[in-house]
């Protein structure tokens, strides 16, 4: 991403690279119908004591949550319609001035993975099947990651889901380093010592994460101690976004800049573009589908890219954020250097990568290098807020060698047609002189006065359009040439005198 850097280094104060939203999910070995059939025989149990064994069991966790609530003197809330539990949690943990431990526990009951009895030849058996249980979410502001929930059915197998957010982890891990920062709804504008706040953030998919996890497997879910204390959870990562916060000085140097990259990114980035950024080639045998998404929203505009449940997305976080984020849901498309078998052989080498927990490193290093390949090809970009801005210079007056040159205002029809003249494709070999640019200007006459007229009025003209640098004398000539400047400039108060100027006045008729 160094070009886009380079390119707008003026108006950025910083990058970071951060893990965000990464959804854990943990199986217990008895997750399977055959091994919990096994697991009720080694604890004296038969096939058809399944659901009152399993209901007793159930109820200690759902007694459990209570105590924990009580405990804390934390509300303990069942919730009979659907609601944004985070958005909820967030309220009541500002209402309450919650700084750390539990903040509430939420009550739902939704579908999950369980077992059932099947019945048939032979004696009855169990099988892995949908149903709908009581599941518990319990929300924390934890001391090391900051604001997370952890959410358990409660019904076998007991499968624990822990959400927890790389940009709060980062926040906590500041406050302990004493590194001031500004945050801003999940994303930082300012960070006072960045490389050490991309070190800290660089560690965080390198933790111990299976006993992070199980830690908390173990505070929601009593029986980890009792009766499935022989057992342990084994983790994967369900779903993770790592993002790279492109961080603007103020918001004016990002709002001209995104509409472009977002019109840019819809528009222009094709399926091998998007496989690219992901470190993929499309070939013969590609039958996925890849999904440009581009989607208005309060605040802002976001863009998503999309293959196989995998995708980048680019939004604005609040306007001087530009956060391009990419999403892995199904990992086995990436590849991991590994052990592994290829022709009976163990070998190290690239393998498709799973969803363990001891990858999440390498979730890390391919998501990023996503990220830089979006901003690199985001790099063709030009910012619009430098023509914009040259525009705003072209139509005040400018002083040289103590004359004032008028200046050019690009909604008037008589200037736009200078800049048209001006810019003739036929000029760009040879130049221009006086008399061509006449030609254009005016209507041919006879008369040598009206020549002279003309003639001292194109003079001036070239000598306002020379001091802003827009154009440049051929030495020992008397021919003219456009500056680099000048194409720049004056296609721009063309663009706005046809296309922009019109289309704002339609709306404001509107």
């Amino acid at each position: 991403m160094k070009r886009f850097l380079h390119k707008h280094a003026e108006k950025i104060s910083g990058t970071l690279s951060c893990a965000d939203r990464i959804l854990f999910k943990g199986y217990l070995s008895i997750s399977w119908a055959q091994s919990m059939e096994r697991f009720m025989s080694r604890n004296g149990l038969l096939i058809k004591d399944f659901k009152p064994f399993v209901s007793e069991q159930s109820e200690r966790v759902k007694q459990h949550a209570r105590r924990m609530a009580q405990r804390a003197h934390r509300p303990y809330l069942h919730l009979a319609r659907s609601i944004r539990k985070e958005e909820e949690a967030r309220a009541i943990a500002s209402r309450d001035g919650i700084t750390t431990g539990l903040i509430c526990v939420f009550a739902a009951v939704e579908a999950c993975q369980s077992f059932k009895l099947a019945y048939g030849e032979g004696r009855p058996r169990l099988v892995n099947a949908p149903r709908k249980c009581l599941c518990l979410y319990f929300y924390f502001l934890d001391r090391e990651f900051g604001f997370m929930h952890v959410r358990i059915q409660t019904w076998f197998p007991f499968t624990v889901q822990v959400y927890v957010n790389g940009h709060a982890w980062l926040a906590q891990k500041m406050d302990r380093h004493a590194i001031g920062y500004q945050p801003c709804d999940n994303a930082f504008l300012y960070i006072q010592n960045l490389p050490r706040a991309q070190r800290f953030a660089d560690a965080f998919v390198r933790k111990n994460w299976p006993r992070i996890l199980s830690a908390f497997a173990r505070k929601v879910n009593p029986l980890m101690t009792g009766l499935l204390k022989r057992n342990s959870y084994y983790w994967i990562t369900e779903q993770a976004e790592l993002a790279t916060d492109v961080m603007f000085k103020d918001r004016s140097a990002l709002k001209l800049l995104y509409e472009k990259l977002a019109k840019h990114a819809t528009l222009c980035f094709s399926a091998e573009d998007v496989l690219t950024f992901l470190g993929r080639k499309l070939h013969g045998n590609f039958r996925g589908q890849v999904l440009n998404h581009y989607k208005k929203r309060l605040p802002g505009v976001r863009v998503r890219h999309g293959i196989a449940r995998n995708g980048i997305k680019m939004y604005d976080k609040h306007g001087s954020v530009l956060r391009i984020e990419t999403v892995i849901n199904h990992p086995y498309a990436f590849k991991v250097r590994r052990l592994g078998k290829r022709q009976g052989e163990l070998v190290m080498g690239w393998f498709p990568m799973s969803k363990s927990v001891a990858n999440v490193y390498r979730y890390a290093e391919v998501a990023v290098a996503a990220n830089h390949r979006y901003l690199d090809a985001l790099a063709e970009i030009d910012d619009p807020s430098q023509p914009r801005q040259a525009l705003r210079t072209l139509a005040k007056p400018v002083r040289h060698k103590g004359r004032t040159h008028r200046g050019f205002n690009p909604a008037s029809d008589e200037d736009a047609r200078l800049f048209a003249a001006v810019l003739r494709g036929e000029h760009a070999i040879m130049g221009f002189c006086n008399r061509d640019i006449r030609r254009q200007l005016f209507r041919p006459s006879t008369r040598p006065q009206d020549i002279r007229r003309q003639s001292a009025k194109v003079s001036r003209l070239f000598k306002h359009l020379h001091v802003r640098g827009l154009i440049a004398k051929i030495p020992r000539s008397r021919r003219w040439r456009v500056a680099t400047k000048g194409h720049a400039i004056m296609s721009a108060a063309l663009l706005f005198h046809h296309q922009s100027y019109p289309e704002l006045l339609m709306q404001k008729a509107a």
